[in-house]
């Protein structure tokens, strides 16, 4: 049986070229899933789990509304942190030549299809 939730952290390495990597993580730092080789899901999931508490920090500080995503630019890629829903956030590590447009129009697709998911595994 497939997972679904790693089914679309695969499909947006497919779909999006140079995304590389993927971890979706709770908002406290746990590993949900990953798609990844050469990075280490669980030291990823802490590292954006704070740069998203800085994140929304920053958003309060400066009155600039919710915070949806943040994007780290080096010299070799990107790291993108994007918020999924309240309780979660999607890491997602690119090369330097990552189609940006692909990925600008991909991505609320993807965080709407782990929001509903991460919802019906929820607690009721």
């Amino acid at each position: 049986m497939n997972d679904p939730v790693q089914d679309i952290l695969v499909s947006l390495r497919d779909r999006v070229m140079g995304v590389s990597e993927t971890v979706l993580a709770t908002v406290d730092g746990l590993v949900v899933a990953a798609d990844a080789d050469k990075t280490h899901p669980e030291s990823m999931a802490a590292l954006a789990s704070a740069t998203l508490s800085l994140g929304h920090r920053l958003a309060d500080q400066a009155d600039t509304g919710t915070l949806r995503q943040l994007t780290a630019q080096c010299s070799a890629g990107h790291v993108i942190v994007t918020a999924v829903g309240t309780r979660a956030l999607l890491a997602v590590i690119t090369d330097e030549g990552v189609d940006g447009l692909a990925f600008d129009r991909e991505i609320p697709t993807v965080i709407e299809d782990l929001k509903k998911i991460l919802a019906n595994d929820a607690p009721r």
